[in-house]
Order: C-alpha cells, then structure tokens, then sequence
C-alpha cells in the first residue's frame, strides 16, 4: 500500500471515530435530559388567586364572612367591657340615685346601738325623759314614732301620747333623741308600784334594754315620740 493511500485511510478512520464518538455523546445526554425529566414529579397546576372581594358601601349590611367577623368582634368588645364593668363597679356601697351616683344606706337602729340613760322631770305632774345617743362608732336611724316601753316585771305598757308620726332621727357621734313617759295619767289614787322600764325602740327590737327609774306609781302610762329637743319630749296625756 502507498503512503498516501495510507495516509487517506487514517484520514477516515479518524473522521469516522470522531463522528461516532460525538453521536454516542449526544445519545447519552438525551437519554439524561429524558430520565431527570420523567423522575421529577408533575407540577401541581397554580391555584388561580382569588380575585379581591369588593370593598362594601358605606353603611351597607355586613353579609357571609365579614359579617361573622363583625359578630365575633362585637361578642368580644362586649365580654370585655362586662368583665371591665364587673371589676371596677364593685367600689362604693348604697341605693342607686338614678343619676349615676350612690347614697349610702342608713342603718336602723336597734337597742343595742345606743347608750341609755334616764332622768325624772318635775314639768306636767312629774315624767320620766329616756335619752338615747348612739354608741362610739355607730350611726342609725330612729324612727318618728314612739319607742315601746313597758314598766317592771309585769310588763304594764305604755301608750302613744302623739297620734302623729314625725321625722326619723339619726344618731351619732353627740346627737341624742329624747322620749318622755308618763307613768300616771289617772286622777285616781291607786296603780302599781314599779321601779324599772323595758325599752325598746320599735316592735321589732330583738334586745329591748331595761332602764332603773327608781320607784313609780303607774297606771295607764303614756311615751312620746322620740325627738331632737328635750323639750318637745313632754307627755302631755
């Protein structure tokens, strides 16, 4: 074989290796490219984007979920303000005004609130005036109408010497309330002879207190209503 005819047939031999070495190559990368593309999973498809829900007239009605929303909203500003007014409304005691202020509640008083004490009066054929302060620390309310009173051991009781009702009192600190009782509002001789009275201030009284007065002849006794001055305080009956 001559040199150029074996020149020509390396030639092609090289051509024909290097052509087959470029298809081998391009095969491999395509089967590569198939393989990645059928082992990565499928796409979801895109959710298409909710359009924007039209904004709402002013004062058009709430509908669907602004308005659950507007309810939930509504439910809770309304549970915090009881629970604020729960917390705070607790302060201060007393009736309501109406008005938004508060009036303390008077206490009535009972026999065991006040401190007593008795002296004998000349004026009206002779009485005995009962006195009635209220004890360190104690403000009550005495009723315009007369205490109940009954004389010793046989509970002979007194009567109303005013048919009228007057104003409620309240005692504390140095006010005093004055009654005046009459043990004798006959003309006859005679009565009974008892030396300590049974106070109390009202039929409701649960500790009526008994008061010495030293010896009384009684018989048809009458009490006033109880009252600011002492000289208002005169059985008159």
């Amino acid at each position: 074989m001559s040199g150029n005819r074996r020149k020509a047939l390396l030639v092609s031999a090289a051509l024909v290796g290097g052509a087959l070495l470029m298809t081998a190559c391009q095969s491999a990368g395509a089967a590569t490219d198939t393989g990645a593309a059928q082992g990565a999973p499928a796409a979801a498809p895109s959710a298409p984007s909710a359009a924007p829900a039209a904004a709402a007239p002013a004062g058009a009605p709430a509908t669907g979920g602004n308005q659950g929303s507007a309810n939930g909203a509504a439910k809770g500003a309304a549970k915090g303000s009881d629970a604020s007014a729960k917390g705070t409304g607790g302060a201060g005691s007393g009736a309501g005004t109406g008005a938004g202020g508060r009036q303390p509640v008077r206490q009535s008083c009972a026999a065991s609130d006040i401190a007593w004490s008795t002296r004998s009066e000349s004026q009206a054929g002779g009485y005995v005036l009962i006195i009635a302060k209220a004890k360190p620390g104690v403000t009550c309310v005495l009723p315009g109408t007369f205490p109940i009173v009954a004389f010793g051991s046989d509970g002979t009781e007194a009567g109303p010497a005013e048919h009228s009702v007057g104003e409620p009192i309240t005692l504390s600190g140095n006010t005093a309330a004055y009654a005046g009782v009459n043990p004798k509002t006959t003309r006859e001789d005679g009565g009974r002879e008892l030396d300590f009275l049974v106070v109390a201030v009202d039929g409701d009284d649960p500790a009526p207190v008994s008061l010495p007065v030293g010896a009384l002849t009684v018989d048809k006794p009458v009490v006033t209503n109880w009252h600011t001055a002492a000289k208002d305080a005169v059985p008159l009956g």
